[in-house]
């Protein structure tokens, strides 16, 4: 059953506001993974601006906290019973039947109920769909006459060809299929919907290379500056610990630091013998329980909260090696001004200096000197964490990134609206 929760309004003087459908694959809440600090961010925006309807997918119930922060924006919630084993069945019935695997993932009779069954009761002016997994509810009852934006935040058909080239037979024939497929529905977008987004310019340029469109902008993401704050009791300059932050069950993030661990950190406890290499996320498997068999690798696991784990460690690193977008780790570690080496891949999107902001690395050499540089040299950590501080502090407030949405087709139109009443 759908857990709902409705604030009516009663005082018909009021003027009407804009109503907006919002659709994400997940939940939105806690913003404590990258795709639900952009979603959480982004419905900020707009309830702040239009009443708001919100629908996505769950794997489990909402806890309290989270029913609250959402009924607080919303005026209506609904979270869609998202079964964990029957979505594979239904990724392999999408893919048999020339679709995509993400399309079967993520698909939904009651989720459809729900959107047919609230436009029956109101009428949107917006809808706004998260991510390509909900692309295929532009098809839902109710939907064909409303306005739509889509934020795709990556091109996700990128990510799956990366994987393609970085990975055997089968899986690189099944990854290369995924990554066709999802192109040519996103390729279909911009002739569908008033406006398509991503989450930078280089995604932008991306997506125009395969389907040149004036209706694709970059919306880029910030970080969150008061939560993200640098603590100088704690700045871990007389330690040797580098840490990782981010979710343990995501390919990603589990091959960068897999790839690290075998080719990068024996170089670095050669030098450092008594470093700590920290894994700190949600969802680890077994895999990442084999990597915290090596010297010197602790896995942490999930926390409640990131923040102190970045404030004991000594730096950050970010070795992924298939990335998409901007990297939210980066930014949240730049904001406690904390020095991170990233790779290449990760620092697409952020338009960092390297060795003014952070260290750029790319070869298992490159890593192991930069990291060892660091580790010997707490002036220079001091140096780069108190830069990267002020360019996010410049650079990344959400407020400032945001407000290119409220200008976009689709969403000016529905925003005027209020204005007009």
């Amino acid at each position: 059953m759908n857990s709902e929760s409705a604030k009516e309004g009663t005082d018909r003087s009021v003027a009407r506001r804009p109503k907006i459908l919002c659709l994400v694959h997940r939940v939105p809440y806690p913003p404590n993974r990258g795709d639900r600090i952009r979603s959480y961010h982004l419905l900020r925006f707009l309830a702040a601006r239009a009443d708001v309807s919100l629908a996505f997918l769950a794997q489990d119930a909402m806890d309290r906290e989270t029913a609250e922060a959402l009924g607080g924006l919303c005026q209506r919630v609904a979270a869609v019973p998202w079964r964990r084993w029957s979505r594979w069945l239904r990724a392999t019935g999408s893919m048999a039947a020339g679709r995509t695997a993400t399309e079967g993932l993520f698909r939904s009779s009651e989720l459809n109920h729900v959107v047919r069954t609230w436009s029956e009761q109101t009428r949107f002016d917006l809808a706004f769909i998260f991510c390509s997994s909900m692309v295929q509810y532009l098809d839902a009852p109710g939907l064909t006459d409303v306005p739509v934006v889509v934020d795709l935040v990556d091109v996700d058909s990128q990510k799956w060809l990366d994987y393609a080239r970085h990975s055997r037979t089968p899986m690189r024939w099944l990854f290369q299929m995924e990554g066709n497929r999802l192109r040519r529905l996103e390729a279909l977008l911009p002739d569908r919907v008033e406006a398509v987004t991503v989450v930078s310019l280089q995604e932008a340029d991306l997506f125009q290379s395969f389907c040149p469109s004036d209706r694709v902008h970059p919306v880029l993401n910030g970080v969150d500056l008061d939560y993200f704050q640098p603590d100088t009791d704690c700045d871990g300059s007389s330690c040797e610990q580098c840490v990782f932050v981010g979710a343990l069950d995501y390919r990603a993030n589990l091959d960068g630091v897999t790839w690290f661990c075998h080719e990068v950190w024996h170089r670095v406890r050669q030098r450092h013998p008594q470093a700590t290499f920290r894994l700190v996320g949600s969802n680890p498997g077994p895999a990442a329980r084999k990597l915290a068999r090596q010297p010197g690798v602790e896995l942490v696991g999930q926390v409640p909260d990131v923040r102190p784990h970045l404030k004991d460690a000594a730096l950050a690193v970010v070795p992924l090696q298939v990335a998409r977008g901007i990297q939210n780790k980066v930014l949240e570690a730049m904001a406690m001004a904390k020095p991170v080496v990233v790779s290449p891949q990760a620092l697409e999107g952020i338009d960092a200096t390297p060795d003014v902001h952070l260290c750029r690395a790319a070869t298992a050499d490159e890593w192991a000197r930069a990291i060892g540089t660091l580790l010997s040299d707490p002036e220079r950590r001091s140096r780069l964490g108190g830069a990267a501080r002020e360019f996010v502090e410049q650079r990344f407030q959400w407020k400032r990134r945001l407000q290119p949405l409220a200008a976009l087709p689709g969403v000016r139109d529905c925003l005027r609206q209020q204005a007009g009443n």
